[in-house]
């Protein structure tokens, strides 16, 4: 319903010329559709006059803002708002689910959902780790876990000690470089990378999210390290303490790291299912629903055996092996998916391995690391009839559809809260009102006297308190994890290259048939796009304000 209101408010602007009644056809070739204004009227796509004064040519612009004011107004009516489900499933490439045979799973933030609650957990541990075995100052333990702080897809800088959010085009989203938890001064990021926010490729992630000195976080247990990273090295700047850039970085993820190997992650889980685990009674219907559709489903997680299958029983029941036709364990993703030289080897209940050679996977059974090419060799699940879920972006899901072509699913919990910020009226009204002024200032950049520059400087402080205003509705430091202020993020641009589906969660399934066809939206192109936002709120259906740019050609 709020779609369709929107789209008739839409309609009602372009047939009406941005007017409450209908109008006659102009036979105007400057402005076809729309017909005379009315008296006090005015359609803004059609060139006002412009007055020679420069007192008038102000006036003449402020104008021109007015008019756009109030069509961004009338073309959100309150239906707009919650266009989008926070439950639904969308797709960058088109896939039907009725050619999909085979399901694979990840365990961990897939299969299994955790509550924030687990992230304080890491950081207080990882922090005592950096205190008690790697000798840190004692002052590192007042810090406690923000969980506001940072968001997943954040690039570190480890010469610079530099978190920071950067777009599509390698650019640093300026406002969102921190050092400790202190904001970098925007002329402080540009002089450190060589009067640029460019960052070169050369110095970028590489293909999994690492390279010669950045590193990307893309995993949601990141989100504590990045928190402990900061905090740690705020209380090295804010005590004057002297610190090498890359110690202080291993050590960090070292710690974190111990908190995963030496199992204490999976302790506190496996001590509190009910506290830590979300989801599992809808985990346990999206598995029975395949199976009962004839689907083969697989799992494959670099999880231990004994924590994998405590939080399956918890979620499936203790018969939840007979749910999948092959599971493995301890899969050492992402060398699972390249390296061909480890063998699978086969693990009793108890875990214990076994030395005998693997020439079938079978049912029932549980395997422990292995190969994917010894995987496609035993299975023959190949190619597009194969769909693998996970929730890292590259560890999950980049060599399986670049090198193998299996169709891939990307679970991001941060889309449903996301989704609920876009569906917000503040939300809507300011993006709108931020696309319609940023239409002006391209197209009234042609009025260079002195007053008009005037103008055309407030509304470009005006925009940037819009972006301002936009980013922090979802993080105050950072941000969106989708986009800068106007660009896809690096982050963004990953989940769309690696993935043909994403969702909020693996339950999303449910609202769809297992025969469902998922189509991308067409999303316009550059030169592809008749109508932005800012030319569609003009009521006309040519290019708005073309006559104040004639002199340009």
């Amino acid at each position: 319903m709020a779609g369709a209101g929107l789209r008739a408010a839409a309609r009602r602007w372009l047939l009406c010329g941005g007017h409450g009644g209908p109008r006659a056809a102009s036979t105007s070739p400057s402005c076809p559709g729309c017909g005379p204004p009315g008296p006090g009227a005015h359609c803004p796509s059609t060139p006002r006059s412009a007055p020679a004064d420069s007192a008038d040519l102000s006036a003449h612009l402020w104008a021109r803002y007015q008019d756009m004011r109030r069509l961004v107004h009338d073309l959100l009516p309150p239906e707009v708002c919650s266009l989008l489900n926070p439950a639904a499933i969308y797709a960058n490439n088109e896939i039907s689910l009725s050619d999909v045979e085979v399901y694979g799973f990840d365990y961990d933030y897939t299969l299994a959902q955790y509550a924030d609650a687990l992230h304080p957990e890491i950081f207080n541990a990882a922090r005592d780790i950096l205190v008690e075995h790697y000798k840190y100052p004692e002052g590192i333990r007042k810090y406690d876990y923000d969980p506001s702080f940072a968001i997943r897809g954040l690039h570190y800088d480890i010469q610079k000690s530099l978190l920071m959010k950067i777009d599509a085009f390698h650019y640093v989203q300026l406002g969102t470089a921190y050092r400790g938890l202190q904001p970098v001064p925007d002329d402080e990021v540009i002089d450190l990378y060589g009067g640029t926010q460019h960052i070169p490729l050369y110095q970028m992630s590489g293909f999994y999210g690492k390279g010669p000195s950045i590193k990307q976080f893309m995993d949601i247990f990141s989100l504590p390290e990045m928190a402990l990273l900061s905090c740690v090295v705020d209380y090295f700047l804010g005590h004057g303490l002297e610190f090498d850039q890359v110690h202080l970085y291993k050590d960090v993820t070292d710690a974190i790291r111990d908190v995963h190997v030496k199992g204490l992650m999976y302790q506190w889980i496996e001590q509190d299912m009910e506290k830590y685990i979300l989801r599992g009674d809808e985990t346990f219907a999206v598995l029975s629903r395949l199976v009962s559709h004839g689907k083969q489903l697989f799992l494959i997680t670099n999880s231990p055996f004994s924590f994998v299958d405590k939080g399956m029983r918890h979620m499936v029941g203790p018969d939840w092996r007979q749910l999948f036709d092959v599971v493995i364990v301890q899969a050492d993703k992402p060398n699972f998916f390249t390296d061909r030289r480890k063998p699978f080897r086969k693990l009793d209940e108890k875990g214990s391995l076994h030395w005998d050679r693997i020439t079938r996977l079978e049912k029932g059974k549980i395997y422990r690391q292995g190969n994917l090419f010894d995987f496609l060799r035993l299975t023959e699940w190949r190619g597009p009839r194969v769909l693998y879920f996970g929730d890292h972006l590259y560890s999950d899901l980049a060599d399986l559809m670049l090198r193998h072509g299996w169709r891939t699913g990307a679970i991001i919990p941060e889309l449903e809260r996301e989704i609920r910020i876009i569906n917000t009226e503040q939300y809507m009204h300011s993006l709108t009102w931020q696309q319609a002024l940023t239409g002006l200032l391209e197209r009234m950049q042609t009025y260079q006297d002195a007053e008009s520059r005037q103008v055309l400087a407030t509304w470009m402080k005006e925009r940037q308190e819009l972006r301002c205003i936009t980013k922090a509705l979802f993080n105050a430091q950072f941000g969106s994890i989708f986009r800068t202020f106007h660009n896809p993020t690096y982050f963004s641009r990953r989940l769309v290259r690696f993935s043909d589906l994403y969702m909020a969660s693996l339950s999303c399934l449910l609202n769809y048939r297992v025969d469902f066809t998922f189509y991308p939206r067409r999303t316009p192109l550059q030169h592809e796009a008749p109508l932005w936002m800012d030319q569609l709120c003009t009521g006309c259906m040519k290019t708005p304000f073309l006559g104040d740019m004639a002199h340009i050609r």
